[in-house]
């Protein structure tokens, strides 16, 4: 990757999570039953029995009231395990029962499953720092799901949950870095235009 890029790209993160920790807890709260509300109308809107979602950690958009009406419905979700080589496995699980991941993030302890497992889901939920108007991703910086959606030959929905401030007009991208359909705000969700 070009050290430009990667410059860029360390500087957002940097910002994105300071701006994250200074969230206040009532914002917190609110943003995560509208966010809620904007989930489940997207496993509504695609019809899918089986999504796969990230457990969200202290200052992500908050994902744990989704899940909670995902298991309460019977939607099968699958959970990111991250792997020391850089793939995915996936968890099936309670949803409750969970464990500090290799970069300190939370995830489910439960039936593993193999990279591809990941094929059999109907949308993605990803998690991100930053989305911008054409679907660049901007994450975490290990590259995780840009491997899995790269790997992908069909590739389900794939919608990034964000904070408002955080759908950007632009983010830095390099060549490896893979795009999504959509995101999901506190405000709202919105499809990207011809992905």
């Amino acid at each position: 990757m070009d050290d430009t890029v990667w410059d860029a790209k360390r500087t957002l993160r940097a910002q994105l999570r300071q701006h994250r920790k200074q969230r206040d807890a009532e914002t917190y709260s609110v943003e995560s039953a509208q966010l809620t509300a904007h989930f489940i109308a997207l496993v509504t809107r695609f019809g899918t029995t089986s999504v796969s979602c990230y457990l969200s950690g202290e200052s992500e958009p908050n994902t744990r009231p989704f899940l909670n009406w995902a298991f309460e419905n019977d939607i099968q979700v699958l959970f990111p395990v991250t792997r020391e080589d850089g793939l995915l496995d996936w968890a099936i699980g309670d949803g409750v029962s969970e464990t500090e991941g290799l970069f300190g993030l939370p995830e489910i302890v439960g039936d593993i499953q193999p990279p591809m497992a990941i094929s059999t889901v109907g949308l993605i939920i990803a998690p991100a720092l930053a989305i911008d108007r054409a679907g660049n991703r901007l994450g975490q910086g290990r590259g995780y799901y840009d491997k899995v959606l790269g790997s992908m030959t069909k590739c389900p929905p794939v919608y990034a949950a964000i904070f408002d401030n955080e759908f950007l007009d632009a983010v830095p991208t390099a060549t490896v870095d893979r795009p999504v359909d959509g995101v999901v705000t506190p405000s709202g969700i919105v499809s990207i235009t011809g992905r």
